[in-house]
């Protein structure tokens, strides 16, 4: 057989330089390798395995559906199918809404924009992201992203998609001192480029309300002030909750630790859908925005648009989390996980800041001097010493995550918190033997 690393392409890096173990297993927070290696996951693979690996939940689900109906195409009802809408519906308090099934985060973020634009009735609307944000690599989600790997593909400006500063308080771009006033400073920033480009020309605003791999886990009053802004100039509000929802912040979906002070108007859905077990992703709609395209032709084609094995699966994973009560487990687990690494900062000099405490997400920032904040290599490059942190700590067992200066803290619901614990012991004995001038 020809080896991976010569027949296939892989994301995110040199096709010359990928040489990775090949996994044949896993269980829990936990998968091994070909070679019988096990490695604990601290990042969930890709941030989206919050139920674990083999959910036996999932696997059955999958099974079963496979024995009645493998696929049946979006003109004809499937039982799995509604069953999901329904409770995407029922967890998000979005009852009277509409859900659109997508494959994977890029193309929900891509038709929530769609959508956006139909219902507000600015078919070329400008759509306001983030800079430092990731929405997709599909060609409109990375004009929506504000990520610099996007910047050499595509220019943000031929998609209408206009970027303003993140809520960084660590850097913040507005120079304020505290992670309030940076959170109430860019909400209101957002509020003046609407004015600038002015309301009737802005379809929608897209953002996280809980920043992800690009290390900016916002302040926690710039969501619902970004909800103020938005709703006082009548422009539609998307959550990229791709990331964010299903338990990883500590609730169903990260806006609602505001409560309705935090209701955006559409959700786009991936990941922890179905704890990717099988690739799924949505749009959920508010009513009010359902209502707006109710009588008007979606534009939409997608061959497996809520794929009945994929929406039995994701049945499954919404049973899973609750029946397990692991929306409440990421809370508790995660509050200790953003207490222990407080404790470890206080050791390691390299670690600038720690950010996360809502769920089992939280990152890390290495510096060069506290200081200053100096980081350890420009973003989005990588320290030579971060690389020798997440190979060493394979060797060890313990899968990490790590983007420009950044150690990306993910692991599944489902971790155990003695291994949780031994993670992060590992993480701190790591950074303070490697070398970092």
């Amino acid at each position: 057989m020809i080896p991976e690393r010569l027949s296939v392409l892989h994301s995110w890096c040199v096709q010359a330089d990928w040489n990775a173990p090949t996994i044949v297993g896993g269980e829990g927070a936990w998968f091994w390798d070909s070679n019988g290696r096990r490695y604990l996951d601290m990042s969930s693979l890709a941030e989206s395995m919050n139920l674990g690996h083999q959910h036996p939940a999932l696997v059955r689900a999958i099974r079963d559906q496979a024995a009645k109906l493998c696929f049946v195409s979006a003109a004809w009802g499937a039982e799995p199918r509604a069953r999901l809408a329904e409770l995407l519906l029922e967890k998000s308090g979005f009852e009277g809404g509409r859900v659109f099934f997508t494959l994977g985060g890029a193309d929900a973020n891509e038709h929530a924009v769609k959508f956006a634009r139909q219902a507000s009735a600015k078919p070329h609307g400008w759509i306001i992201t983030r800079d430092r944000s990731y929405h997709g690599a599909s060609y409109g989600a990375m004009a929506l992203s504000g990520d610099a790997r996007t910047r050499c593909q595509i220019d943000p400006q031929d998609m209408r998609a206009v970027h303003v500063p993140p809520p960084y308080a660590y850097r913040c771009p507005f120079g304020s001192t505290s992670e309030a006033e940076c959170g109430e400073q860019s909400s209101r920033h957002i509020g003046r480029v609407i004015d600038e480009y002015g309301p009737a020309e802005v379809a929608a605003v897209l953002m996280e309300p809980n920043a992800g791999t690009n290390g900016i886990i916002a302040p926690d009053n710039h969501w619902p002030l970004l909800c103020e802004e938005t709703r006082r100039r009548e422009v539609l509000l998307i959550a990229d909750e791709v990331m964010s929802g299903f338990g990883r912040c500590g609730e169903w979906f990260a806006w609602q630790r505001h409560g309705e002070a935090g209701r955006p108007d559409l959700m786009s859905l991936a990941k922890g859908l179905t704890g990717s077990h099988l690739p799924l992703a949505a749009v959920v709609l508010s009513h009010g925005v359902a209502a707006r395209i109710e009588h008007e032709m979606l534009m939409t084609g997608l061959t497996y648009c809520g794929h009945p094995l994929s929406c039995a699966a994701g049945v499954a994973a919404v049973e899973a989390y609750e029946d397990e009560r692991l929306i409440e487990r990421s809370r508790v687990l995660g509050a200790q996980l953003i207490n222990a690494l407080r404790a470890i900062r206080e050791r390691v000099d390299i670690i600038g800041d720690v950010r996360g405490g809502h769920g089992l997400f939280a990152v890390v920032e290495l510096v060069r001097d506290r200081t200053t904040r100096e980081p350890v290599s420009a973003w989005p490059q990588s320290h030579p010493s971060l690389s020798t942190f997440v190979s060493r700590a394979r060797e060890e067992g313990v899968s990490f995550a790590t983007r420009g200066n950044l150690i990306i803290l993910a692991p599944p619901l489902v971790i155990e918190e003695e291994d949780l614990m031994d993670a992060l012991a590992l993480m701190e004995r790591l950074l303070n033997e490697l070398e970092w001038s």
